[in-house]
This record gives C-alpha cells, structure tokens and sequence, in this order.
C-alpha cells in the first residue's frame, strides 16, 4: 500500500488505530462483564469466506455477510476481537445512528385545485426542456438506500401508467423480492416508508405527477425513470455502516436483474481515515467499479472547508453541493450556494463537490403518517402530501435524476462518462463582474445543466489518472490537484500526469481563503472540470491540524430551523475513548 511520504505524528497514530481495529478501549472496570458483553463491528479478511472462518473460529456471532467488502458484519467480546485483531484482520467497529432533522417554518401555500404544487427544480436544472422532448428517465432504474418508499400513485406509476417500481430489499427485515412478491413487501409493512426521508428524495428525483403553475409538467427530474427501493434505515432513521454495505452489495448484485444504472445515496459520515481505508467507501467504490453511477450528498456541515463527508470523498463518484433560489424561484438573480453546503477539499486533495444542485426548501412527497409528517405537519404544503424539505440529500437527489436523463438518451455511456459530461456542462457562478462567485471548492464545477449534460459530447474528463481496481486491490491510493499554504489559503495545482511536477493554478475561484463569498446576482457560465488523480505516494499532504473526528452517519436532508442547523447525530463505526 502506498503511503505519503511525511505524515504528521497525530495523523500516523489515526492511521496505526484504524489498521490495528479501529477503536481505542478504555481499561475494563469489570473484567467479567467485560469478557461476556459484546459490540458490532465490521471483520475484513483477504476474503468474506476467510472472514467468516476467522469470526466463527473465536467463537464470535455473525450478524450479515458484507460480501462485497470481503467482510462480515459481527458481535464480539473484547477478548474476540483482540485475538482477531492479532491474527491481522482489519476490524472497524459498527455503530448504530439515529437520524435527527432540525426544523423551521418553510413557507407554504399554492393551489390546491387538484394538480400536484408547483415543484421549480426541473426547470432550474433545465430537466423540462427534455421532458418535451421525450427524455423523461423511461427504461433506466435509480436504486435509492433509505427509510424505504410511499407508494403513492406518483412514485408507483411512471409517466406512460405503468407500474415502475422494479424491486426492492428491506435491509433491517432481511426480506427482498426473490423472497416474497414485491407487493407483499409494501403490504407487509417490509419497504413501507416509515420516516418519509426516502419517499421526499425518491420524488424529487423521479415524481411522475404533473403540476400546476403557469405552465404544467412533470413534478420530478425524471419522472419516467424507474426505481428500487432498498430499506436500510428504520422509521427513526436508525442504521449502521453494516446495514448500508448490506445494501450497497444487494444493489451491485441485483444491478442487471433490475436495471440499475445509478445508486442514490443520501446521507454521510464524517471522515475517521483515508477514503480507501473507510469500509463504506469501500462498497460505493466496488459499485462504481461495476458501473453503476453513484451520486451522494455532499454534507450539511459548510460552508467551512474539508467539510466533506463518508462517501461523498471518495474521489469516483459525484459528490453533490446545495444550491437555493432564496423562495425566489422566478428570479435568478438572488440565487446562491446554500450556507449549509459542505465544502471541499477532501484531506487526500481532491476538489469536492463535482456540481452544485437545488437543495434549499424543496416540495416533494411525504408521507402525513411518517415520522417526520406528524413530528412537523406545519411544513405540509396544503395539499396535505407535500413536504418542503432543504439539504444535499435532495440536491443528490436531482443530481441521480439527472444522470438518468442521461442514460435513456445514451444508454452505451460509462460511469466516468456520465461525471464527465455533468461536469463539463456545468454552469460555473459567476457575478456581473466576470469574478467566482464560489471557489470551486464550494461549486465544483458549478450548477448542474441536464439538458447540457443529455447533449454533450465530452469524454475523458473524469477521473483520469486513477484505477479504482487497483484502488480496491490496496495496489495504488490517489491524491488529488488541491493544496493549502501555511496561512490557510487553499489552491489549485496543475501536475503533469505522474503529478511530481505541479505548479499552482492562477485564476479567480482556483484560490479561496475558507470565506463564504456571495455576491448579489451572478451568471452561469461553462464550467471547470477538474478530476484527476495523482498516485498518493508522492505524498500529497498538508492538512495540519485536520483531526479525524468521531464519524457521524446521518442523512443530508433537513428542515430549516431560523437559518441553523441544529442536526444531532450519534456515534457511528469508529470511535475513541
């Protein structure tokens, strides 16, 4: 495995915990209890078989296969888990997490006259200039891991009426489609949505209801596109990185019985280590390696820098900024990057987000029995089954319609394709002055344009340089074109392709000193592509005092509470004592 080649003391001494087991314990006060109790954890081997062999050879119980990961999720005794540890397994301990929103007044309001409300995003993204033209998603599948899904008439039929919901696995009941008919498992209660988070992002992506306003359409991104729904987080939003590798692996197994050409993931962690050393990164990396098109949320933690979540920094896939019209849908020239919008660089220094998408105060779906709908009935819109709703869950969300747009209109195109052109496409923030309204660290390559993306003719843009088998093989680790001086100040360097020689990038929005720049009214212009990756042993390093905190596993949607976020969130796979 290649490593940097200077690492600070601090940041060695994270990297030895996670190799050794990935958690840091405290002396027993009762050695007794401490031999009998327990705790998940996630055992990596050379293989799952291997893993399997070694868990049940110390007597441990396992709890799910993680194929795809060559790992088992399993419950172990401290004793357990040190002997596995010294036989040089890899051990990440599996935290539950519990999704918590945070809320505030959105406005309301619209006709009720028996069209679904006025939904802007497809209009803002440009998505309603291809539903005339036929490109509404039809024949491809979006696989979206969540709370599960509503299946009202709008997400259950496409837009020529047929029934579109392909498949489905409830990951907490261990129940999919090969084992009952798939109508049963909504019958059942086994996919039901019982939080209402996966129904608002399935509809924001894929809604086939028609609304109203001056001039109707579809409600959704791509609303003839088809879904399966894959259930890895209970009604509390209570989940585990287990759960969601479980999920993930499903997904990859079932991607040409169903169709599935892209993932949705919606939700994030902090980082606690390299992104090829963070199990969860490890299954969205094995998805990616299969083709499938992963888009995930970027976080609700900006608009500070490295704020990037688990998987969003992994640096395949597209990572997706929030961007809101300020309830001005109809103006543009008060639109902005959300405050709340994690930024990038990721530590390894790769510019995240790819793009920026709607994410602020968006109506869609949503259960009233669920358990967001009856905590906040006053963020129904009056139709009683519209909910608005703010975060980079929902800007993924956009972003997985949009890539599906993509694929019915060019169905050869690849993974690394469809980054590509979303990126290329892409209109950067610019004010009236000619000058970067956001660094590229905060807008990517800026707003997604998905007629821009359907019609473009750009290859090889995306992640040039990187190999993500041998990434998964532990062969070869990547670091991205991003650095940061002494003072603070983040920039861009261009590097030849073996990235030993680079020299930083001049240009307005390549260098930003971690401020939040807005100006009033700016101009979408082409965007900036920058996707390369450089082989980490040249030692891309300079996060002084960058610190892996506890991760956090929570979704990237949220309901605004006066401007702040007052999200909580509980451990989740590793922490230290």
């Amino acid at each position: 495995m290649n490593r940097p080649v200077s690492l600070p003391t601090w940041l060695l001494t994270g990297v030895l915990l996670l190799t050794l087991g990935g958690c840091v314990h405290g002396p027993a006060t009762d050695s007794t209890a401490a031999a009998e109790s327990t705790q998940p954890f996630i055992v990596q081997a050379a293989t799952a078989d291997e893993a399997r062999r070694a868990v049940l050879a110390v007597g441990g119980s396992i709890s799910r296969d993680l194929d795809i990961i060559r790992a088992v999720a399993a419950d172990l005794t401290e004793a357990q888990r040190e002997e596995l540890t010294a036989n040089g397994l890899r051990l990440y301990a599996d935290r539950r997490v519990e999704v918590s929103n945070a809320l505030s007044l959105a406005p309301v309001g619209g006709s009720t006259d028996g069209l679904d409300p006025q939904t802007y995003y497809p209009r803002v993204v440009n998505a309603d200039l291809l539903h005339r033209e036929g490109v509404d998603g039809r024949g491809v599948a979006i696989a979206f891991i969540d709370t599960g899904l509503w299946p009202v008439d709008q997400l259950r039929e496409g837009t020529n009426g047929r029934n579109r919901i392909r498949g489905g696995y409830d990951v907490v009941g261990r129940d999919d489609d090969d084992d009952d008919e798939l109508e049963d498992l909504f019958e059942d209660g086994k996919l039901w949505d019982g939080s209402g988070h996966g129904t608002h992002i399935t509809a924001v992506a894929v809604s086939s209801g028609i609304h109203g306003g001056t001039s109707k359409g579809w409600q959704g991104i791509a609303p003839g596109a088809d879904i399966v729904a894959v259930k890895a987080f209970d009604a509390n939003g209570n989940s585990s990185y287990g759960q969601v590798i479980e999920a993930i692996g499903w997904v990859v197994r079932n991607k040409d019985r169903h169709g599935i050409r892209v993932l949705n993931l919606s939700f994030s962690a902090e980082p606690r280590s390299w992104y090829w050393d963070d199990p969860l990164n490890q299954a969205v990396m094995a998805a990616w390696a299969k083709d499938i098109v992963v888009v995930t949320s970027a976080g609700n933690r900006g608009p500070e820098a490295m704020t990037i979540g688990v998987p969003g920094n992994v640096p395949y896939v597209i990572t997706v900024g929030a961007h809101t019209d300020s309830y001005t849908p109809e103006d543009e020239s008060d639109d902005m990057l959300a405050s709340f919008s994690s930024a990038g660089p990721t530590v390894e220094g790769f510019v995240k987000p790819e793009v920026i998408a709607p994410g602020g105060h968006m109506l869609a779906l949503m259960p009233e029995n669920g358990r967001i709908g009856k905590s906040y009935p006053e963020y129904f819109h009056p139709d009683g089954k519209h909910f608005y709703m703010s975060g980079t869950s929902q800007a993924a969300a956009v972003v997985s319609g949009v890539a599906a747009l993509m694929l019915q209109n060019s169905p050869w195109l690849s993974a690394d394709d469809v980054k590509c052109q979303l990126m290329a496409s892409a209109r950067f923030a610019q004010d009236a002055f000619g000058e970067a309204a956001y660094s590229v660290f905060q807008q990517g390559s800026g707003l997604v344009d998905a007629y821009g993306a359907v019609y473009s003719r750009d290859f090889g843009c995306a992640n040039g340089g990187m190999d993500v088998g041998r990434d998964l093989a532990g062969k070869r680790h990547y670091g991205g074109p991003a650095d940061r001086t002494e003072d603070g100040v983040y920039y861009l360097r261009d590097c030849d392709n073996s990235g030993t020689q680079c020299t930083a990038v001049e240009g307005n929005g390549y260098i930003w000193s971690n401020g939040y720049i807005w100006s009033n009214g700016y101009i979408w212009s082409n965007g900036y592509i920058w996707s390369n990756g450089y082989i980490w042993s040249n030692g891309y390093i300079w996060s002084n005092g960058y610190i892996w905190s506890n991760a956090f596993l929570h979704f990237d949607g949220y309901i605004w509470s006066n401007g702040l976020l007052e999200s909580a969130s509980i451990n989740s796979w590793v922490e230290e004592e």
